[in-house]
């Protein structure tokens, strides 16, 4: 009854897969006992005997079913056989390859096809390759299974990729694309990220040569929350030249000449890949002669000799040289060249104190900027020379052992001092430009290298100077007159208020004591006012001076008549009174005054006897002088 009830079962099923399991069952007689440990020829080989199966003697109903030869076929159809209704990933064989697809056979009664752009990490998939895929859909108009590749990749990606990050093995990605930072790797299906500096070990100057590559890579890092993965090829490169490295490193001796190439060029220096390991060479140390940049003596990629000129204890940090492969300048420097001998060169660098210059490849001389120009005024070496001109100069100084060597440009040219005299006598009349102010003067420059100092006393005969930049302003031109000239110590004493007369000397007797004046109060002050009666001549007026014969006091802007009551030609004091016209008592002032001054002006009127005493003082100074 068994048997009959699961015939029909049997029969009425639709898929493949149920009739299969009936025709193996009907194909085993059940007559024959089989032995113990016998393997019937559908447990030997499952794949010849469905291949002979008698579809016919089971459709016919001729041959017996047995219930037990009935579950084992059914047993081998659920090994060898694929359920094509059930959403799992299964193993496919690659069958055949077109232009477009790959026929995979997944034991289904069709085959399934699965676009090649699915394939794109690996280019090298061939017949009778292993795949895992997913049904996607279970027949098209055509009765064939559509599979997917893709989708069979991502349902077991994570699991593979989280496998691959706890052991540290090695996995294969697809470069899909370029992204901002670094690159977009396929790796089981999944999307990773490839950022640029861990591509390899040495910087990466061209990302699109990597695009549509499948390389090697291992998992660095896992974000589980936002589902990132980060791999790196960089990690297997330095794994491989880990051991060459060691090797390396424990050969190296200081002095060492070896080849390398131009890794990295930054600013301070050179980094050189020595075959795994990296050496620096500083800028200082590519070149006997003063650069800007590495550049202007490397390339990236370049092939070069360098020597080992030091490396810390555990030879992490390597210092390399370039330039120590060559002799220095300095050993190969002429023994002729001498102090004295007249050089040219090529301004280099400009500091403050002043301008190194190279003679020579390596060779440098420095000209302070006291000896580019004759001139005590001392000014940046920028106003004489800039970075690249080409220059003449004097050797002042050379030490070979210290490799040191001082210039001079100003000694190409004559002292301007050797015939100061001749040129700039005492008395002489010149014109200068004014360069410098101090709080006592004004340094003003006749030629360069003849600075005078015109002290603020002898800016003006009238005008009272504060400061010279009251005065006048650097850069403008100066009538001067030679007043002192000390050529020992190369100092020239300068006049401006001498060109022209004093006026003092005239004003003497207009403006005596005694002598009458109308004038304008210009301004009032704390102890009286101040009257203006021409440019040059400004009286003051005391307080109790100010009076007028009505007993008020004169107001600023009033005009009234004034009586000098003292001139002082030396002081520029000039002293005014308005009471004096009208009071006794002032005008008897006055009169004191002006024979104060006249018997003043007598006792300093020299006499010939004065004169002769003079001579003979000077004399005898002399004398004791030249003793």
């Amino acid at each position: 009854m068994a048997e009959e009830n699961k015939k029909p079962e049997v029969q009425e099923e639709v898929e493949l897969k149920t009739n299969v399991a009936a025709a193996e069952e009907l194909a085993t007689p059940d007559s024959i006992e089989e032995p113990k440990g016998y393997a019937s020829p559908a447990q030997a080989n499952p794949e010849k005997f469905l291949k002979e199966f008698n579809w016919h003697n089971y459709e016919e109903g001729i041959d017996p079913i047995d219930d037990d030869k009935l579950d084992e076929f059914e047993k081998l159809v659920a090994e060898n056989f694929v359920d094509t209704l059930d959403d799992e990933v299964v193993e496919g064989t690659v069958i055949n390859i077109t232009d477009r697809d790959a026929i995979i056979d997944i034991n289904a009664k069709s085959e399934g096809v699965i676009s090649l752009n699915e394939f794109r990490y690996n280019p090298d998939l061939k017949v009778g390759d292993k795949v895992e895929v997913l049904i996607d859909v279970r027949e098209d108009a055509t009765g064939q299974l559509i599979l997917s590749h893709r989708k069979a990749r991502v349902i077991k990606a994570w699991d593979r990729v989280n496998k691959a990050h706890e052991d540290g093995t090695i996995v294969t990605g697809f470069v899909k694309a370029r992204t901002k930072g670094g690159m977009i790797v396929d790796v089981f299906g999944i999307e990773a990220f490839l950022p640029g500096s861990q591509i390899d070990v040495k910087p990466i100057r061209d990302y699109d040569a990597y695009v549509n590559k499948t390389m090697e890579f291992k998992v660095v890092k896992i974000n589980q929350e936002f589902k990132n993965v980060v791999v790196s090829h960089k990690a297997l490169i330095e794994a491989d030249i880990e051991e060459q490295k060691k090797e390396i490193i424990g050969q190296l001796e200081k002095g060492q000449v070896l080849e390398g190439t131009v890794k990295n060029i930054t600013s301070y220096g050179v980094f050189v890949d020595l075959g795994g390991v990296d050496g620096l060479v500083h800028i200082t140390d590519l070149s006997w002669s003063r650069i800007n940049h590495p550049n202007e003596i490397v390339d990236l990629d370049q092939k070069l000799n360098v020597v080992i000129l030091d490396f810390d204890e555990d030879k992490t940090r390597i210092q390399l040289g370039l330039k120590q492969l060559k002799k220095h300048p300095w050993d190969a420097l002429s023994e002729n060249l001498s102090v004295g001998d007249k050089v040219k060169g090529k301004v280099v660098v400009i500091a403050d104190y002043g301008a190194f210059v190279e003679v020579e490849e390596g060779v440098e001389g420095l000209i302070h900027v006291s000896e580019m120009s004759w001139s005590t005024h001392l000014r940046s070496a920028q106003d004489f020379v800039n970075v690249g001109d080409e220059v003449e100069a004097q050797i002042l100084t050379m030490d070979r052992d210290d490799r040191k060597m001082s210039l001079g440009i100003k000694q190409l040219s004559q002292d301007p001092w050797t015939d100061i005299t001749s040129k700039y006598p005492v008395g002489s009349r010149h014109t200068g430009i004014v360069r410098n102010f101090t709080n006592f003067g004004v340094f003003v420059e006749l030629e360069e290298g003849i600075d005078g100092l015109i002290y603020i006393s002898d800016l003006s005969w009238t005008k009272k100077v504060k400061h010279p930049s009251e005065f006048t302003n650097i850069g403008d031109k100066l009538e001067v007159v030679v007043l002192e000239l000390d050529v020992e110590g190369r100092k020239l004493s300068l006049g401006h208020k001498q060109i022209e007369d004093n006026p003092w000397d005239k004003y003497e007797e207009e403006f005596a004591v005694g002598t009458k004046h109308t004038g304008t109060i210009d301004e009032v002050v704390d102890k009286g006012a101040v009257v203006k009666f021409n440019e040059d001549i400004e009286a003051f007026i005391p307080g109790r001076h100010m009076e007028k014969e009505d007993g008020s006091k004169l107001s600023k802007g009033e005009e009234a008549e004034f009586q000098i009551i003292e001139f002082n030609k030396d002081f520029k004091r000039v002293v005014a009174s308005h009471t004096s016209l009208f009071k006794e008592e002032e005008a008897k002032i006055v009169k004191q005054a002006a024979k104060k001054a006249a018997d003043s002006a007598a006792a300093s009127a020299p006499t010939l006897g004065d004169a002769n005493d003079a001579l003979a003082a000077l004399k005898k100074k002399m004398e004791k002088g030249g003793n």
